[in-house]
């Protein structure tokens, strides 16, 4: 399908809440941003409604939107890229509810309700997973267990956070002046939730989350890597539930077990004071993240930058400190005065620094833009 794309709507649906861009792809500017919360819960009672308040709050600006974009949670083995949301797809994004069964009938619900609103003009998918999976080897991706598990679930190691991997890694290949299909990385996106990836001649070999988004590095509710045995033996000892033990993994752990607070921002404040918690907190994020990026200098053969991205990536200098003084054996050495930088693009490391590390800011709606208009070319 080859249409000419101009005015792309990029559509986040989520559970109670829908946020959208509006986009100029002409010179990837941004026309407009917004968001609509409370869905079904004392707002609009569902994504169609919302969506109508969307169409009202952009006004004039919603004529002439030639595609609209959507993030979708998860993509499973079936979507390797951004996919056109046509009958077949939908039927087949469906049937992978079961890897997301809390985000992605909103996603989905999502591209239901733009079909009704915005008749005729083109839907498509851009995976979280899709980047990972296109190119992660089974070495990396498999689990070491019975192998039905993976035929009959499909329990693998798929990562998230792609569409962020995706877009930093095509912006450092153009800031080191590389072709993408011949740079190496160590991406890190570093928020409120967290993942690593390795970087091989632009695709990834190795990502930190699994099967789902808790493992991997310590994030601000969730505890990353965790021998599974602890797990059950905290689930025998307290009489928990699946659900209960899900919970405390992914929404009582992280910085908020340890510092009191999910918000980086306020763990940081709480160790400046001397808070022995929030100190701790940070030592083990940084230990986590540096522990990574060490492994997956070596899985691609040594990288041509590690990239700093995401909210705590872009903007907490004293985070990124505390990381990288952790690979003095990598030959990495920061530049505390260039590291006082927030949300810009510019290079953190010394100059004698073996591996340049670069805080380069993501635009995950961008990329939905980018793809989308990908699509419809093709």
């Amino acid at each position: 399908m080859k249409k000419k794309v101009r005015k792309v709507l990029v559509v986040n649906s989520g559970s109670s809440s829908l946020k959208y861009q509006l986009f100029d792809m002409e010179t990837e500017t941004r026309l407009a941003k917004g968001l609509v919360e409370r869905i079904g819960c004392g707002g609009p009672k569902d994504h169609a409604e919302a969506l109508a308040k969307v169409v009202a709050e952009l006004g004039d600006a919603a004529k002439g939107i030639d595609a609209i974009g959507h993030r979708i949670l998860h993509g499973g083995e079936v979507f390797k890229d951004s996919a056109l949301m046509n009958k077949a797809n939908m039927a087949k994004a469906r049937k992978l509810v079961k890897f997301g069964p809390l985000h992605m009938p909103a996603n989905l619900g999502g591209i239901d309700a733009c079909a009704k609103i915005f008749k005729g003009v083109p839907n498509v998918g851009v995976f979280d997973t899709a980047f990972h999976i296109a190119t992660m080897p089974d070495c990396a991706a498999m689990y070491a267990i019975d192998p039905k598990y993976y035929k009959k679930m499909g329990i693998r190691k798929y990562g998230f956070h792609g569409t962020s991997h995706k877009f930093v890694t095509q912006a450092a290949a153009a800031f080191l002046k590389k072709p993408v299909s011949k740079v190496n990385l160590v991406t890190c996106h570093l928020g409120n939730g967290s993942s690593l990836a390795a970087i091989r001649n632009g695709g990834v070999v190795d990502t930190t989350m699994g099967l789902t988004p808790l493992a991997g590095l310590v994030m601000g509710t969730r505890c990353g890597d965790i021998d599974a045995a602890a797990v059950l033996s905290i689930m025998e000892a307290e009489k928990r539930t699946p659900a209960e033990m899900d919970t405390i993994l992914n929404k009582k752990s992280g910085l908020l077990a340890l510092a009191g607070s999910s918000d980086c921002r306020d763990v940081c404040a709480k160790a400046a004071k001397g808070d022995r918690g929030a100190e701790l907190a940070l030592e083990m994020l940084a230990y986590r993240v540096a522990l990574y990026i060490g492994a997956y200098n070596t899985v691609v053969g040594g990288a041509d930058a590690i990239v700093m991205t995401g909210g705590i990536g872009e903007n907490s200098s004293e985070v990124r400190e505390r990381i990288i003084g952790r690979l003095g054996a990598l030959g990495v050495k920061l530049d505390a005065k260039a590291n006082k930088v927030r949300g810009e693009t510019k290079v953190i490391s010394a100059k004698g620094s073996k591996i340049p590390v670069v805080v380069l800011p993501t635009n995950e709606e961008l990329m939905i833009a980018r793809d989308t208009v990908k699509v419809l070319a093709d």
